[in-house]
């Protein structure tokens, strides 16, 4: 039975290769960049001015004007005046292009005006107020690179750009399989003896968090229904999550019918709790995590393996923190232990990982206390408080 670690070099060298697709901007938040992105002109484009106030020419104030008559009022987005006389100004606006006889902008706060003069009560700079064409960027410098994570900020310079449309990686396509004649879907009234399916939902919720939009599916208790819905979905998907139906149980079905379907198995079984059934196999393009079917090990093996295996595939970090153990824990099987925990931080930023009680991996109520899991290595059995662990968010 192989280590976590073991477990998770094994499923990070079997990454999903994704191929890319052009899409409109604003459906391209969360997606990663496919290409680099360029300035097209120069940013700022013009010699913009950063203040409301007055425009005028330094030489004049050098020589002894303090008084200068308005000559004209330009605002953002106007073409700028052609000629201005020499010992006048204009007012001019935030974000106007400044025009080409006059260097510096005084803002209102530092003069008065009266009958169309404006009068200086300050001390001026050369050139202040003033943000200089090509100052931040010059036209066909790479802003942003292939592999960035598109966020709002990432949008916003896509937008001043002109990328109306932009190239992305094109995530994978995804099978979500719950398993269990045990389960009834979310609409219908349970009998005493089922549950609603809800692993298969929280599944779905995480993928749609990278922008994978997952088919939900169902396995009941039958062999041959079991491959025909497996067969299909191998043909059809990058990757296949299974909840549940792989431990030992007599009506355990889903290892053998993958087997059957020439799945490769390359994990069967992890040193952790919870967790422990872990089953992690290839076929051809094809990856499947089949997780054990207990509410808190199917969000376990999500945080620490199927999570990561999308971010390395999209290129991205892998989302492990640190955290420290806020209470000591004993734990005394030679498993790694994934304990639940919620996450405070203290007064020097530090993130502190609060161990919550819960009844066991079939548990699920106790997710809604539970920021993600905190990893201890199975060497040990006791676990200080103060120590740094991994921390795998949910």
């Amino acid at each position: 039975m192989m280590t976590v670690t073991e477990a998770w070099e094994t499923v990070r060298s079997h990454l999903f290769t994704p191929e890319t697709e052009y899409i409109p901007l604003l459906q391209a938040q969360g997606r990663v960049l496919a290409q680099d992105v360029h300035a097209d002109r120069d940013i700022p484009p013009y010699n913009r001015v950063s203040m409301d106030g007055i425009a005028i020419q330094y030489a004049d104030y050098q020589s002894g004007i303090r008084s200068f008559p308005i000559s004209g009022v330009i605002g953002a987005g106007e073409d700028v005046m052609t000629h201005i006389p020499s010992g006048t100004c204009v007012e001019i606006m935030t974000g106007a292009s400044l025009p080409p006889f006059v260097d510096t902008v005084i803002p209102y706060e530092q003069i008065h005006t009266d009958g169309g003069i404006a009068l200086l009560n300050g001390e001026v700079k050369s050139g202040q107020n003033i943000h200089l064409k090509g100052k931040d960027r010059r036209v066909g410098d790479v802003l942003m690179q292939a592999g960035r994570l598109i966020g709002p900020v990432e949008t916003s310079i896509a937008a001043s750009v002109g990328c109306h449309h932009i190239r992305v990686i094109k995530p994978p396509r995804v099978a979500v399989f719950s398993s269990g004649n045990e389960l009834v879907d979310v609409h219908e009234t349970p009998q005493p003896f089922q549950i609603r399916r809800s692993n298969s939902y929280v599944c779905h919720a995480i993928l749609r968090s990278y922008g994978i939009e997952a088919g939900l599916f169902h396995l009941p208790d039958d062999p041959e229904q079991i491959r025909e819905a497996l067969r299909d979905a191998l043909e059809t998907y990058d990757a296949i999550i299974i909840s549940g139906g792989i431990s030992a149980g007599k009506f355990d079905y889903i290892p053998d019918a993958l087997t059957d379907l020439g799945v490769n198995k390359l994990i069967r079984g992890v040193r952790q709790r919870p967790g422990k059934p872990f089953w992690f196999g290839k076929r051809g393009q094809a990856t499947i995590f089949a997780l054990p079917g207990n509410p808190v090990s199917t969000m376990a093996c999500m945080a620490r393996y199927v999570k990561p295996w999308i971010e390395a595939s999209l290129g991205q970090p892998v989302s492990a923190r640190k955290a420290v153990l806020a209470e000591d824990i004993i734990f005394e099987p030679n498993l790694t232990l994934f304990s639940q925990v919620t996450i405070r931080t203290d007064d020097t930023g530090l993130l502190r990982a609060v161990p919550i009680r819960h009844q066991g991996s079939g548990d699920y109520s106790s997710l809604l206390n539970a920021d993600g899991f905190i990893e201890l290595p199975a060497e040990k059995s006791r676990f200080e408080a103060g120590t740094l662990f991994s921390f795998w968010r949910i």
